[in-house]
């Protein structure tokens, strides 16, 4: 028998999500849960799947709501349970290892970041002295699983990174308090320990397989493409965007390669540090000017570009430690930090990373103001209560991953909306944005391929090497992030076309287009493009 939609269960589903998830509901803002980690007991994951059944049966036993926000609530529940069961089954946290490292590490450092300040001590002490049990416990999970080799190659890098951070670098903080001390060794024990039980694991494929990555897709995302399908249009974008590229820098110079083009936007930058922390607030401050009469920018929300503080700036290079971070939209307050790296030993190593070209196009515009800025702050005022918080940055990538197409696809094609602003970017810079677009289809490629056991890991980075173009010293990290977290890497390019598919049916103007796509919050694209479509907004 069917009942009506309560939106209570909104808050069943979150205190559901947050008893298996504490560090989650910390990057969210929810203090309940702060001095808790993860548990990990061997009846751990028996125990979720039955409050996980019991949860989505009572959630399908009601109607669809009428309200826009709770409809959306109720279809984002359900789709998450779905692939949470299938998850605990098929792929279980507990047989990976970064799981384990990156979850402890960022219980404490999630503590610690400028989003929840004042840091709560109190919490911060019971996850120090929590960590120890929690690692030991692990790897009592992990005993006897095969795990691919890089997985394991990365839980003892962070491993390490931590423990060095605990014993030196967390004293740095503003806040350092010497109770800190003792609790902090004990859990860089803990993490070195974990590391060491890590040796003599088995190796594995990482590949989720075909079904599993379909009902991703399916039930996550809500594409409707199957996974063979995404791999024949992104092959083919590949390939076109290739030519488009060479087509592109005949344009601007025969004599030279796209190849050749791109590398010497390099050269241009800011002529010291200082000129290079200014420049990404000033392409930030220009790009929300400019980009009037395309989108509503946030302005009443703050961004502040500062060096990243001294503590973080170690152990950030081993972990999944974002510059900017969503802030949580439990307790979002007035304002995010921007972390902007400072120089090491390499003065001319530094300001080349940080050319024009590619803090106005990644900084100031994907992540900044008219990118994922502006897109958290509108995703804060959405009907759906779910939707203020799905794309929160947690331990190892969002928190609930189907809205990764709106949140990536949003802040990919905004670099390319900056493309009708006439000046904005150089002939160069346009250059590099196809190359941008190109690499986006390219991970399709990977995440999809590596998954469905066609391309091994050797094969993988290969591919991002040498006909991709992605940097060498990335190729390593970014094919174990796809290994790891299937999905997550072809929602860019995917969420891209998408946003361009519902702009050409949008009935209005570009301006309300764009403002009312930011308005749903983060919920998968194909959802929001079917709301839109039952609100009468698109053509056919």
């Amino acid at each position: 028998m069917t009942s009506a939609y309560d939106p209570v269960l909104v808050d069943t589903f979150l205190k559901h999500h947050w008893t298996y998830h504490p560090v989650d509901a910390t990057f969210m803002g929810d203090l309940e849960h702060d001095g808790r980690l993860p548990p990990v007991s061997a009846e751990t994951l028996d125990e979720e799947l039955v409050a996980n059944a019991a949860l989505k049966a009572q959630i399908e036993a009601t109607a669809e709501p009428e309200g826009l926000g709770e409809r959306l609530d109720r279809r984002l529940m359900l789709s998450e349970l779905a692939i949470q069961a299938a998850t605990a089954r098929l792929r279980p946290r507990f047989h990976n290892p970064a799981w384990f490292s990156g979850e402890a590490a960022f219980s404490i450092i999630s503590l610690l970041l400028p989003q929840s300040a004042p840091v709560r001590e109190d919490a911060l002490l019971k996850r120090l002295n929590g960590v120890e049990s929690f690692l030991a416990e692990g790897l009592q999970r992990l005993a006897g699983a095969e795990v691919p080799r890089s997985w394991v190659a990365r839980a003892i890098r962070e491993c390490r990174a931590v423990a060095t951070f605990l014993r030196t670098d967390i004293r740095l903080h503003d806040t350092f308090s010497e109770a800190w001390i003792s609790p902090a060794e004990t859990a860089a024990l803990a993490f070195e320990t974990f590391a060491a039980g890590l040796d003599g694991l088995v190796d594995a494929d990482p590949a989720c397989g075909e079904a599993y990555i379909a009902q991703l897709m399916a039930t996550v995302h809500g594409l409707s493409l199957t996974p063979r399908e995404a791999v024949a249009q992104a092959e083919k974008a590949f390939d076109d965007l290739g030519l488009e590229l060479e087509s592109m820098a005949r344009s601007i110079d025969p004599e030279k390669s796209w190849q050749e083009i791109i590398a010497s936007l390099s050269g241009i930058h800011p002529d010291n540090p200082e000129g290079v922390i200014a420049s990404y607030g000033g392409w930030d401050r220009l790009a929300r000017d400019e980009s009037t009469g395309l989108v509503s920018a946030a302005e009443e929300y703050g961004l502040d570009y500062r060096w990243m503080a001294p503590c973080f700036r170690n152990v950030a290079k081993s972990l999944y430690f974002l510059f900017y971070r969503s802030p949580p939209g439990l307790n979002a307050r007035d304002g995010s930090v921007y972390w902007v790296t400072p120089p090491g030993d390499d003065a001319d190593a530094f300001l080349q990373a940080n050319s024009t070209a590619m803090v106005k196009t990644i900084h100031s515009v994907h992540h900044g103001g008219v990118g994922h800025h502006t897109q958290n702050a509108r995703a804060r005022q959405s009907t759906s209560r779910l939707a203020r918080i799905a794309g929160t940055d947690c331990s190892l990538g969002l928190a609930f991953l189907g809205s990764g197409t709106l949140i990536e696809g949003w802040a990919c094609y905004v670099e390319d909306l900056l493309m009708e602003v006439p000046g904005f970017y150089t002939p160069a810079e346009i250059l590099l944005l196809k190359q941008f677009e190109r690499r986006n289809a390219a991970s399709v490629l990977v995440d999809i391929k590596l998954h469905l056991g066609e391309w091994s890991l050797e094969e993988a980075m290969a591919f991002y090497r040498d006909k991709a173009g992605f940097a060498p010293a990335r190729v390593e990290g970014e094919v174990v992030r796809n290994s790891m977290l299937p999905g997550s890497r072809l929602m860019y390019w995917l969420g891209v076309e998408g946003i361009k598919s519902l702009r050409r049916r949008w009935k209005g103007d570009t301006l309300s287009f764009h403002d009312t796509l930011l308005s749903f919050g983060h919920m998968p694209l194909a959802w929001i493009g079917e709301e839109m479509q039952r609100a009468g907004q698109l053509h056919g």
